[in-house]
């Protein structure tokens, strides 16, 4: 298995693999593979936008002195699953909003000790942030019109001076008629106004259609 220049993050061949922490147990189905005595998981770009995004781009320091990471949108744990076993020392708070997919969220981290779910709105950040506090990642994964406003309320609440984030960007959430590349201008223009740096944006195609992933930072 071949190291990458992302941490925690390794490759064999194509395909990008992380360190299994519960070895012998699949979050999404995914491939396992042991070599030298050391179990780990594909991590399939097809399933996580973040296993396409880092596939995708030169190594930066994205998880650099992460300590902490707001997670906005957590589905099932897919991605969450692959970052927690990427900074296994980092407390990884994550938001969902929808009961049927913190279930199995839920479920997921009790077997991660740094994975604690949060059933809220991510348009509510009020609601959790006191429990949060302050974090040097935000990564955001939500199909919602107001996405970008979204991370610049939640970067507001609780992102740390000089913290770095990732937007993923559902074109088609915002709208169904604009083409795309309006509607990542109209994002950079919000996270802009609101003080925020677009360091760089990532077409996420043929792995999500119309998905564009935003490196952020304050």
């Amino acid at each position: 298995m071949d190291r990458t220049g992302w941490p925690g993050t390794y490759r064999r061949g194509r395909d990008l693999y992380t360190r299994n922490a519960t070895p012998g147990r699949r979050v999404y189905g995914e491939d396992l593979r042991t070599e030298d005595g050391i179990e780990y998981r594909r991590w399939d770009p097809f399933r996580s936008k973040l296993g396409a995004f880092l596939g995708r781009t030169t190594p930066y320091p994205l998880f650099d002195g992460v300590r902490s990471v707001l997670y906005l949108g957590g589905g099932h744990g897919t991605t969450v699953s692959h970052l927690a076993d990427v900074l296994p020392d980092a407390t990884i708070f994550v938001v969902e909003k929808s009961p049927l997919a913190f279930a199995p969220l839920l479920a997921f981290a009790r077997e991660r000790a740094n994975v604690l779910p949060i059933l809220a709105d991510a348009q509510l950040p009020e609601r959790y942030a006191a429990d949060v506090g302050t974090v040097e990642l935000l990564y955001q994964d939500v199909a919602q019109r107001g996405q970008a406003s979204i991370f610049v309320e939640n970067a507001a609440a609780c992102l740390a001076d000089g913290g770095r984030g990732v937007l993923m960007l559902k074109v088609r959430s915002v709208t169904q008629s604009r083409p795309a590349s309006a509607v990542v201008a109209e994002a950079r223009r919000t996270l802009l106004a609101a003080g925020r740096t677009v360091d760089g944006s990532v077409e996420l195609a043929p792995f999500s259609r119309e998905h564009f992933a935003l490196r952020v930072s304050a």
